[in-house]
This record gives structure tokens, C-alpha cells and sequence, in this order.
């Protein structure tokens, strides 16, 4: 008789597994709440205690660590040598093994966590069994996710589990236990130091962890990274947080590439920060055509004119659904799309693209997540910081010359500062009436940011003349302020924090121009 253990934490469909299990004359072997809820729903269990001959101990702590279960599930069934050690010592196999482990994300993630919930939640005799069944996956099926009960009562009425699942499985399994492992690890390696004695406290926990473990999963490989001559692939995390950008689905085109992912990425989370429809054309990870507007369509066409020539090959994404007088006005423009992103994409609006297979529509879902961490890559290293979440409030701004912007230069000024955060360093970004007029970008000189921006609006044919000008960090002197009034702006938005603040703030004073201060720096290099 094939004999399965099931002990699990998480609950889900654990019934209806067992009972299936059951009609098809498997042995039910089970442990603590598992064997009692099996129990109350008429399931004849045998307890591990049973099985193993000795008693849980230790308030539970030690229950399944015995060699009666770990014999059962390591045994080759291939060699006689270890079928007679079993015989010899009364041991029966074990088949399948079910098991999910103690909740410790969930418990730590509490905000009234003490240490000691955090190690009671840590689990031991889980892993050790699912090590075990995992590493002996010819003979042994091992069950982690409720989500695989399904295709293994499926292959088991057809004759038994498959050896490529349980391979499968178990590949399943250890990374499972490596993501498991990996978030203890960050908790406990990040507790500030006495937590040793916040027995019944909330420890205090320091920023970043003494040692950190990220687990990603890939999700697709790809022709080639940046360049041709580069192999890459796209990891994606679990949990995701809503609202990422890992969590689209593609409508249709071509498979993502390296440099559309990373671009996309750049438009979405530009676009999401603005209240109104708003439409983000990003080209080179750089935002190059950003504005709102009362529609999706006013909003794209405002975009889309701050720079037609970068926006050629672009990524486009909005902030509402993709209408069909969006998609038509896209189409009017002869605009080469790389890819198009909205949180959903109407079917009129779809249809409009249908034709043009190599456009890649994605939906991603609209919300409030943002990842933990961004990481940049370095050699023998990896840097960590918290994401730039920041997002400057009118209340916040500080007005520090003689001239106060008026109301509707306020609006320009807080919208280029929204768009300013998401531009290479060292940033200059003109604009007026809700759209970008000028983009200057990356430049090792923020005097020469802003004579690029400058030359683009000129090809496009618009004027900066009364504009509003976001500079991403401090102008150190007033030679930088002087170059973009003297292309045309009238106010500017800065953080401010420089030695020479006096002396260009005194230059905005003898130039007549309204600048105000928001305390916040948004380098992106």
C-alpha cells in the first residue's frame, strides 16, 4: 500500500487531497491540527507518533525528526541494502510526502512580532523531511504547494506520479526551502543588536540585513541582453507586489526583449505617478514626451510632441484604459511603438493594433506596490538602497526668492519636478501646460542637460519662453541658472542644499524669475 505523510500549515483543498487520496487506497499518515482536521472530516489517519513509535515532545518541537520517517522517505528503493535496513527495522516506506512549512513571513511580517514568535515559527522538522523526500525524488513524490494537487491525483488515477514531476517537485522543494531559509536569514541578520534579550519585545530591526538573499524565478530567457553579444533572462520575484510591472500580461507581439523590459519599466513607474490622464513616451530609459491631459488622446498627442524624433521606437505607456481614439491618434502618427502600456487595454483599442503584431501590448495592473529594494550591480558586489519613493507635496515647496510663482506655474512646476525623477542625471526638464516642452538628459554638465533640452525644443517647434524648469539636483553655481533663463524659463524648481544657494538664489532675484526649493534630491545615474 503507498503510504503519504501530509502535514501542512496551509490548509487549502489539504481535505479533498486527503480524501482523494484515500478512494485510491493510499495510507493516510499525519501529524498534530493535520491528522486532527483529517480526522474530523471522517478520514481514517494514522498519527506519526503512531508510525514512529515514540510521542511528539517538546511542545511539538520534535515529532517527525525520527528515523521511522526519515528512513521511509530516504530508502533507495533500488538497492537491496537499504530495503533490508528497513525490513530489519520495521520501517515502511513513505511515497508521498505533503508538507508546507510554519508561516514565517507571514508571522515577521506582523507589526507586533516579538522575537520569540518569530523563532517559534521557525520550522524544523518540515524542511528536514522535504530535504529528504526531495533528495530521494525517484522514489518519493513531495507536495509543497497546494496548487499541484490537482495534476498529481490526476497522475496517480492514471498509474502513478510521473518520474519528470517528481523531479519536477523536488526542484520545487529546494527552492522553496532556499527562499525559506533565505528569509530568516534577512530577519534575523537585520535585528539591532540586544534583541538577543526581546524575549516578549518587538526587536528593533536595522535597515538592511548583515547578510541578504533574494530569490527570483525566471520567467523567460531572451535573444539576447543589451547588445547581441550578451545572454540574458528575466527573473520575476514572489510574492509581487501589485501594481509592478512584472506582473503585466502581453496582449500580443513579440517576446519581451532586455532593453524593453528595463524601458518599460522606466515609463510605468513615470506614468503612475500622476493623478490625471497621462501618457509617458520613454526612449532609452529616459522619459523623452511626458503630459496629461482632460483624455488619454490629448494627453499622448501633447507627449508625443515634445519630441517626435526620440519618440520613434519608444515605449508608451498611460495611466488609464487604452482607448480606441488614443490607439487611432498613435496610428495617425505613423509612430514606430516598441511596446504600449495601460493598465487594460480596451478591445476597440486592440483591434486598432491588431494588425501591427510586432507592437507589444501589455496590461499590467494598476497599484500602490514598490519593490523593497533597488539594486545596482557593481564587480564582487552588490549596492542596496531603499526605492525613491518620494514624491514632493505643494506644501512642501519652499519659495525663496522675491517673486512667488503664480498658481498655474506652481501646476507646471510640480508637474516637471514629477517628470525631473525619473530623467538621467544631471536632469533639466522645461515645461508648460501640463507637458514636457524640453528634455535634457545624463549629461555630465547639467549647463549642457539644459542646451540639449533647449535644441530639442527647437526641432520640435516649441517655445520655452515663460516655461517652468526642473533641475533634478542643486544648480552649484549661477552659470547654470543663467542658461536656462536664458532659454526662456520663468520659474524653476530645485532642491536646493548647495554652499552657493545665496548666490543663485540672488541670480533668480536679479533675473526676475519665481524658484522654489524642495528639499529633496533625485540623482538617477
Amino acid at each position: 500500500m503507498t503510504t503519504a505523510l501530509l502535514s501542512v500549515s496551509d490548509k487549502t483543498g489539504i481535505v479533498e487531497f486527503a480524501r482523494a487520496l484515500a478512494a485510491l487506497g493510499v495510507r493516510l499518515v499525519s501529524t498534530g491540527g493535520t491528522a486532527r482536521l483529517l480526522a474530523d472530516a471522517g478520514l481514517a489517519v494514522t498519527e506519526v507518533a503512531e508510525l514512529s513509535g515514540f510521542p511528539e515532545m517538546l511542545d511539538g518541537r520534535v515529532k517527525t525528526l525520527h528515523p521511522r520517517i526519515h528512513g521511509g522517505l530516504l530508502a533507495r528503493r533500488d538497492r537491496p541494502a537499504h530495503m533490508a535496513a528497513l525490513a530489519e527495522h520495521g520501517i515502511e516506506t513513505i511515497e508521498l510526502l505533503v508538507v508546507n512549512l510554519y508561516p514565517f513571513a507571514q508571522a515577521t511580517a506582523r507589526a507586533d512580532c516579538t522575537r520569540e514568535d518569530a523563532i517559534e515559527n521557525i520550522d524544523i522538522g518540515g524542511p528536514a523531511m522535504l530535504r529528504a523526500g526531495a533528495k530521494n525524488w525517484a522514489d518519493v513524490a513531495v507536495v509543497i504547494d497546494p496548487a499541484d494537487y490537482a495534476s498529481v491525483l490526476e497522475e496517480l488515477r492514471a498509474g502513478g506520479v510521473a518520474r519528470a514531476t517528481r523531479f519536477r517537485l523536488a526542484q520545487k522543494v529546494f527552492a522553496h526551502t532556499s527562499a525559506y531559509d533565505g528569509m530568516i536569514t534577512n530577519y534575523l541578520t537585520a535585528l539591532a543588536p540586544g534583541a538577543e534579550e526581546a524575549v516578549e519585545r518587538v526587536p528593533a530591526r536595522e535597515p538592511f540585513p548583515g547578510v541578504f538573499s533574494l530569490q527570483l524565478t525566471k520567467t523567460q530567457d531572451m535573444r539576447y541582453g543589451e547588445n547581441p553579444h550578451q545572454a540574458a533572462a528575466f527573473y520575476r520575484e514572489s510574492p509581487l507586489a501589485a501594481g509592478l510591472l512584472a506582473g503585466w500580461t502581453q496582449i500580443q507581439g513579440k517576446a519581451l526583449s532586455y532593453n524593453n523590459i528595463a524601458d518599460a519599466d522606466a515609463a510605468w513607474e513615470c506614468v503612475k505617478t500622476f493623478d490625471a490622464p497621462a501618457c509617458v513616451i520613454v526612449k532609452h530609459a529616459n522619459p523623452c514626451g511626458v503630459a496629461v491631459g482632460a483624455t488619454l488622446e490629448e494627453a499622448y498627442a501633447k507627449a508625443w510632441k515634445t519630441d517626435p524624433t526620440s519618440a520613434f521606437g519608444g515605449i508608451v505607456a498611460f495611466n488609464r484604459t487604452l482607448d480606441e481614439a488614443t490607439a487611432q491618434r498613435i496610428g495617425e502618427h505613423k509612430q514606430f511603438v516598441e511596446v504600449l502600456i495601460a493598465p487594460a487595454i480596451a478591445p476597440a483599442a486592440r483591434a486598432v493594433f491588431a494588425p501591427k503584431q510586432n507592437v507589444r501590448l501589455l496590461e499590467v495592473a494598476p497599484g500602490g506596490g514598490a519593490n523593497a529594494f533597488d539594486v545596482k550591480r557593481v564587480g564582487g558586489g552588490m549596492l542596496l538602497q531603499t526605492p525613491d519613493l518620494k514624491n514632493v507635496a505643494r506644501a512642501e515647496l519652499r519659495v525663496v526668492t522675491r517673486r512667488a510663482p503664480t498658481a498655474a506655474q506652481l501646476e507646471d512646476l510640480l508637474f516637471a519636478w514629477k517628470v525631473a525623477k525619473f530623467v538621467k542625471s544631471n536632469a533639466i526638464v522645461f515645461c508648460g501646460g501640463g507637458m514636457t516642452l524640453g528634455v535634457g538628459a545624463g549629461q555630465m554638465s547639467r549647463i549642457d542637460s539644459a542646451r540639449i533640452a533647449s535644441i530639442k525644443a527647437g526641432n520640435a517647434g516649441l517655445a520655452l519662453a515663460g516655461s517652468a524648469l526642473a533641475s533634478d539636483a542643486f544648480f552649484p553655481f549661477r552659470d547654470g541658472l543663467d542658461v536656462v533663463i536664458d532659454e526662456g524659463a520663468a520659474c524653476v524648481i530645485q532642491p536646493g542644499g548647495s554652499m552657493r544657494d545665496e548666490e543663485v538664489i540672488a541670480a533668480a532675484d536679479e533675473r526676475g524669475v519665481a524658484m522654489v526649493f524642495t528639499g529633496t534630491r533625485h540623482f538617477r545615474h
